[in-house]
């Protein structure tokens, strides 16, 4: 088994480009809709800048807490956010490392977000958190249109 894996997601989001970049610029709107249905985000540092730092603990449903850390390595308004994060075990060990590359592209009033993940140094015991990402990241895209449809209005 590799110790890498690759993942991309696509949607197209009904919201125009510029709302959906401030949604994932601005820490006020991560924290409301960064992670899968149910979770919630009781530590949210989100310094969208270059150099700027990542720290976000989801928790879910039934109380674990999910650490992760990391670091923008580009920010180009509007169109792309690069970053590199690490899900973090109890003691801050990494479980995993990711280079994640979000682009947003202007398709009218609406706009197509390609998020786009490489998964390394992948510890044995995180590979189920590797095989759940595409279904946790579209349950977060889903919590982020619904925070858009209200940004609209």
């Amino acid at each position: 088994m590799s110790n890498t894996k690759e993942l991309t997601i696509t949607r197209v989001l009904n919201a125009p480009r510029e709302l959906v970049w401030q949604a994932w610029t601005e820490q006020k709107h991560i924290e409301k809709w960064w992670g899968p249905k149910g979770f919630t985000n009781p530590i949210c540092e989100w310094d969208a800048r270059v150099k700027g730092h990542i720290l976000i603990h989801m928790k879910a449903p039934d109380g674990m807490h999910y650490p992760m850390n990391g670091v923008f390595s580009e920010i180009t308004k509007p169109s792309k956010i690069a970053f590199t994060s690490a899900a973090l075990d109890k003691d801050g060990g990494h479980l995993f490392d990711i280079v994640n590359t979000i682009n947003f592209v202007e398709e009218g009033a609406k706009t197509k977000l390609v998020m786009h993940f490489v998964f390394s140094n992948i510890i044995p015991s995180a590979v189920h958190n590797i095989e759940g990402a595409s279904t946790g990241w579209n349950m977060s895209i889903d919590k982020l249109e619904a925070l858009l449809e209200t940004l609209k209005h």
